[in-house]
């Protein structure tokens, strides 16, 4: 999907972040606050967790962003984001919470991750991020969508290291960094991950002022 200036949004509107991730959640709306929206979770909300069904990133972000939209009638800003490892033929890609098992753990992702790794000399992966955005067609359904995509390079290190952010992050190191984004300061990962370079193109496009 194109991305797209049809719609913006103005300082007082409210909207619904469409996950049930509280790590996801606290970066996006570490994000939005400057903007002065009001900015709900899907998760605070009760709202049911959409089977992901989409084949791409984008896939996913929009069909969850349209759930919450429908469910809410407000617009609704999606994530979905993960791994890809080089070496791994892209995987575990829009798998990747599912690498952490039905109980999340992902220290149990990143131990797979690792193991099947084996002995490859090719460490190398990316983080992506995909925010899609859905608004309300003024009728009670949903009406226009856009999508805006953003990634980060680095290399996969073993023993994992730092206990910050949440996900792959203790065993992500980010090109041109010597520590993980688990060891980076909160605020420094949030300026430069891909979530940050997904929402700086969300931002040009959708919110006024930035």
């Amino acid at each position: 999907m194109s991305e797209t200036k049809t719609r913006t949004f103005k300082p007082g509107d409210r909207l619904v972040l469409a996950t049930h991730n509280k790590g996801k959640y606290r970066e996006n709306a570490a994000l939005l606050a400057p903007f002065g929206l009001e900015v709900l979770s899907a998760g605070d909300l009760g709202l049911p967790e959409p089977e992901e069904t989409g084949a791409t990133f984008e896939e996913n972000a929009v069909l969850k962003a349209r759930a919450a939209c429908a469910a809410t009638g407000l617009p609704a800003i999606a994530d979905d984001s993960g791994l890809s490892v080089t070496a791994l033929n892209g995987e575990p890609g829009i798998y990747t919470a599912r690498w952490a098992g039905p109980q999340r753990d992902f220290f149990v992702a990143m131990k797979r991750v690792h193991e099947e790794l084996g002995d490859s000399a090719d460490r190398s992966g990316f983080f992506v991020c995909n925010l899609s955005v859905a608004w309300p067609d003024g009728q009670g359904g949903v009406g226009d969508t856009a999508s805006f995509e953003g990634r980060v390079e680095g290399t996969l290190v073993w023993p994992i290291r730092g206990e910050r952010g949440f996900g792959f992050d203790p065993m992500f190191q980010p090109k041109g960094f010597d520590i993980t984004f688990g060891e980076m300061d909160p605020e420094k990962k949030e300026a430069m991950s891909h979530r940050a370079v997904a929402f700086a193109k969300l931002s040009k496009a959708l919110l006024e002022g930035a």
